[in-house]
C-alpha cells in the first residue's frame, strides 16, 4: 500500500512538472537576483543595496531572466540620456523606493520618474520596452514562461517631445535637423511583448505625454499567458491610454490570452494627430483574447472610451465620462455606456454597473485652461456624435473647477498634446470616483 502511494505521489509530481514546469523553458527558469538602482546614491555596476547602480540603463546588459530591479526615487534618463531602455529577458521592476530601499511611495514622496531629453539622434523607442518573444534556448526553440512586472514607475515623455516653437503647446512628429531636435517619439511609455506562457503585470504606474499610434501602456500576451493591468494612471497621450494586445492566433480557450484590467484611470487620450481618424480611445482590446474589465475610469477620449477590436469582455462598474464620439465601440458599432448591455455582442451577459457620469477632474489649473481653450472640440460637435455625457467650453471649465466664461476663450488655436507636468497630472489620479479609477498607492506592491 505504501509503495502504491509513493508511486502515485511520484506520478503526481511528474504530472505537475510536465503540465506546469514544462511551460517554463530552462533559459527562463533562472532563479534571478535582486538589483538596486539609485540616481542619488548609485555608482558602478554592482547593483547591490549597499552600492546601487546609478541608472537602469547602465546594467541592462547584465540582467538575467527573473531578476528583480528595485529603483529609488529620482529622475532617470537612461544610459547617455538616450531616453529609452530595452530589456530582452523577463524581469520584475519596482520603483518608488526611498534612497534606503526600505519604504515605497511611488506617486508622492518617492517618485521614480523615467524621462529623457529631446536631442537630435537620441532614441525614440518606448521609454520602457521589455520584449522576450524572440529569446531562444540552446536547442533553437523559443524560450517560454517566466513573469514580467513593471510597478511604481512614472513615465513622462514631455522632455523627449519636440514642441512647435518650443512653446509646449503642440507636438511635432518630424525632426528638425536645423535646430538639432528629434521628432516626438511615436512610441508608448511602457511597452511589453511577452513570450508564450509568460505572465505580465503592470501596476501602480503613470504614463503621460507620450505620442504613440497604439498604447501609452501596451501589453502583448501570447499563448498561455495572462496579463494584469491594475491601478495605473494614463493622462495626456495619443493613441490609446491602455492597449491590451495578443500574439495568439487560434481558438483554444485553454491557452487564449486572458487579461484582468482593473482600477485604472485613463484621461485625455488624443487622436494620432489633429485630423486623424484613429487613436483617441482611453482603452483598446485586440481580438483573440478575453478580459475582465472592472472599476476603470475612462474619460475624455478624443474618439471614445473603450475600443473593442474583437475581444470577449466581461465589464463591471466602469465609469465613462466626456468621450467625444462614443463610450464603447465594438468593431464599427458605437454606443453609449448605458446601451452596451443591450447592443454589444462581445460583452458578457453578466456585465453590469457601467455608467456615464460627469465628474470633476482636479488637474493643474494652467494645463486645464489650455485644454479647455483649444479649438478642436465644441459643444455642437459633441452633441452631434452620440448620447453620452459631454461638455461645452463652460461645462469643461467647471469640471476643472475654473470660472465659467461668457465669451470665447482666447488661446492659441494650435494646441495638440500640450505638455502637462507631473505635479499637474498626479492630482487627477490620486483618488477614485466611487471606487472607479485608480488610487494613490502607498507602500505599493
Amino acid at each position: 500500500m505504501k509503495k502504491q502511494l509513493k508511486q502515485s505521489f511520484i506520478c503526481l509530481l511528474l504530472l505537475v512538472y510536465f503540465t506546469v514546469g514544462a511551460q517554463t523553458s530552462p533559459n527562463f527558469a533562472n532563479e534571478g537576483r535582486d538589483w538596486y538602482v539609485s540616481k542619488n546614491t548609485g555608482s558602478g555596476k554592482l547593483g547591490t543595496k549597499e552600492r546601487p547602480a546609478k541608472d537602469l540603463g547602465n546594467i541592462i546588459h547584465l540582467l538575467k531572466p527573473n531578476d528583480r530591479i528595485h529603483i529609488a526615487e529620482g529622475i532617470y534618463m537612461s544610459k547617455g540620456k538616450r531616453g529609452a531602455d530595452e530589456i530582452n529577458v523577463p524581469v520584475q521592476i519596482y520603483g518608488g523606493y526611498d534612497v534606503t530601499f526600505t519604504t515605497r511611495d511611488p506617486w508622492d514622496a518617492h517618485k521614480t520618474i523615467f524621462t529623457g531629453v529631446n536631442e537630435y539622434m537620441k532614441l525614440t523607442d518606448p521609454r520602457i520596452y521589455i520584449r522576450t518573444d524572440q529569446q531562444r534556448e540552446s536547442n533553437g526553440q523559443k524560450s517560454t514562461g517566466g513573469n514580467i512586472v513593471v510597478a511604481g514607475i512614472i513615465v513622462d515623455n514631455g522632455p523627449r517631445n519636440r514642441y512647435h516653437k518650443n512653446e509646449n503647446l503642440a507636438i511635432r512628429r518630424k525632426a528638425s535637423p536645423a535646430s538639432q531636435q528629434n521628432p516626438s517619439p511615436e512610441s508608448g511609455g511602457i511597452v511589453i511583448v511577452a513570450s508564450h506562457y509568460t505572465n505580465v503585470t503592470v501596476q501602480n504606474c503613470v504614463v503621460m505625454n507620450t505620442a504613440p499610434t497604439e498604447g501609452a501602456i501596451s501589453v502583448r500576451v501570447f499563448k498561455g499567458g495572462k496579463g494584469v493591468i491594475k491601478n495605473n494612471f494614463t493622462i495626456n497621450n495619443t493613441g490609446y491610454g491602455i492597449h491590451a494586445r495578443t500574439g495568439y492566433v487560434g481558438s483554444d480557450d485553454s491557452v487564449m490570452p486572458h487579461f484582468t484590467v482593473s482600477n485604472n484611470t485613463c484621461l485625455f487620450t488624443w487622436k494620432h494627430d489633429a485630423i486623424a481618424s484613429y487613436g483617441g480611445d482611453a482603452m483598446a482590446f485586440d481580438s483573440n483574447l478575453t478580459a475582465d474589465v472592472f472599476n476603470n475610469a475612462l474619460g475624455y477620449g478624443h474618439m471614445g472610451g473603450l475600443y473593442n477590436k474583437g475581444a470577449k469582455l466581461k465589464m463591471m462598474n466602469n465609469l465613462f465620462t466626456g468621450n467625444a464620439k462614443y463610450d464603447y465601440k465594438e468593431i464599427n458599432a458605437k454606443m453609449a455606456a448605458e446601451d452596451m448591455i443591450d447592443e454589444a455582442t462581445l460583452v458578457h451577459e453578466e456585465s453590469d454597473g457601467n455608467q456615464g457620469l460627469l465628474i470633476s477632474i482636479p488637474v493643474g489649473e494652467r494645463w486645464a485652461k489650455i485644454y479647455a481653450g483649444r479649438d478642436i472640440i465644441t459643444r455642437e460637435e459633441v452633441d452631434a456624435a452620440v448620447s453620452v455625457p459631454n461638455t461645452g467650453a463652460n461645462q469643461l471649465r467647471s469640471i476643472f473647477g475654473l470660472n465659467v466664461q461668457g465669451g470665447e476663450v482666447a488661446m492659441d488655436a494650435e494646441v495638440f498634446l500640450p505638455l502637462i507636468t507631473v505635479e499637474e497630472a498626479l492630482s487627477a489620479g490620486r483618488y477614485a470616483w466611487n471606487g472607479m479609477g485608480c488610487n494613490i498607492p502607498k507602500q505599493a506592491q
